[in-house]
């Protein structure tokens, strides 16, 4: 990677020049706050544990990412979710009505919608047969407007991972943001890309606790990027994104490894199981290779599969509309049991 890349040639010029919105608790930084009086934000002074405002940087939660994954704290950035967190990058980056992204269908569908909401063009590159980049593609594709190219790896619907050579490709031949979307990477067998961030300063890295750590319910995204990316963003998030009951909540979870480790081989354990019972099942046509918590298989006729799993109490995705993914079905993996009825009802 060229050493010259400057993130300020990508940042919008009202980001650049603006001043973030002072909070009361950021202009108090001193943590021994045992025995101070805070009368400095308007709050009710009576306490029942979440009467006051949130840590606007959630650094307890950032510090126990950190050593975790092993980063530094200013390379996180918390958000309501991860489509807050991705919001966040199309309004640091992306010049309304100039600029425009490049998005690999089929693929998650908050990327095209954040593009439509932020007034920017979504520039669709099919994925090839194989559901891999078609790298030459993307980069004909690519203009002097065009800001951020995602990457959703493993690939949600398509379950599966992109190729190590086509990221680091697109990484180190395009000049701008090279978003990669790891929702999945827990159930992979491949490391995160997290790993390259000092390598490319191009790169931002989106993790989620809603997959593996089973807190879908509490909305907590994740970004990854150098701390010059983070800077920017926290420029113009909000105070308070991230509520005081979501931190409590990551906290307890993220201090509880062993758990989240054993939920996580049960899932994939589960995954084999149903693989072997899907080659048998008449109607499966083809079964894609899968580095998820979910399966996608082609069948005879999804609409009508569809309707007969609902009839049988079992909701699952029907992705017929996807390109590349006619007739085609999304399987998440369950407990036991639920995998048990799902085999089953595909038997039966």
């Amino acid at each position: 990677m060229e050493n010259n890349f400057d993130i300020n040639n990508l940042v919008r010029e009202n980001v650049k020049s603006m001043k973030p919105y002072s909070s009361a608790r950021d202009e108090f930084e001193d943590f021994d706050t045992a025995d101070m009086i805070f009368l400095d934000a308007n709050e009710n002074p009576f306490e029942n544990g979440v009467n006051r405002y949130p840590d606007p940087q959630q650094s307890r939660v950032k510090m126990v990412l950190a050593k975790q994954k092993n980063v530094k704290p200013n390379q996180i950035l918390l958000g309501n979710g991860s489509d807050e967190v991705l919001d966040l990058i199309f309004r640091a980056f992306c010049e309304p009505k100039v600029d425009n992204v490049i998005t690999l269908p089929p693929t998650y569908g908050m990327y095209g919608v954040l593009a439509n909401i932020n007034a920017v063009e979504n520039r669709e590159v099919l994925l090839s047969e194989e559901f891999q980049p078609q790298v030459e593609k993307i980069l004909e594709t690519v203009d002097e407007n065009t800001k951020i190219i995602f990457l959703c790896s493993p690939n949600n619907p398509t379950a599966n991972s992109f190729s190590d050579k086509s990221v680091v490709y697109l990484l180190q031949n395009f000049k701008g943001l090279i978003v990669i979307d790891e929702a999945y990477i827990d159930f992979s067998k491949k490391q995160s890309w997290m790993n390259e961030l000092d390598e490319y300063p191009n790169l931002i890295i989106t993790q989620t606790l809603s997959k593996a750590y089973g807190l879908a319910g509490i909305r907590l995204g994740i970004c990854y990027a150098s701390a010059a990316v983070i800077s920017v963003l926290n420029k113009i998030k909000p105070p308070y994104n991230v509520n005081e009951l979501t931190q409590m909540r990551a906290l307890e979870r993220l201090n509880d490894p062993e758990n989240i480790k054993s939920e996580i081989t049960s899932i994939i354990s589960q995954r084999e199981e149903l693989l072997k019972v899907l080659v048998n099942v008449k109607f499966v046509e083809k079964i894609y290779p899968t580095e998820a918590n979910f399966i996608l298989i082609k069948v005879d006729d999804a609409n009508k599969r569809y309707e007969q799993l609902i009839a049988k109490g079992i909701v699952i995705r029907n992705r017929t509309t996807q390109p590349l993914c006619e007739n085609t079905l999304r399987l998440t993996i369950g407990t036991e049991q639920e995998n048990k009825k799902l085999m089953e009802a595909l038997q039966a």
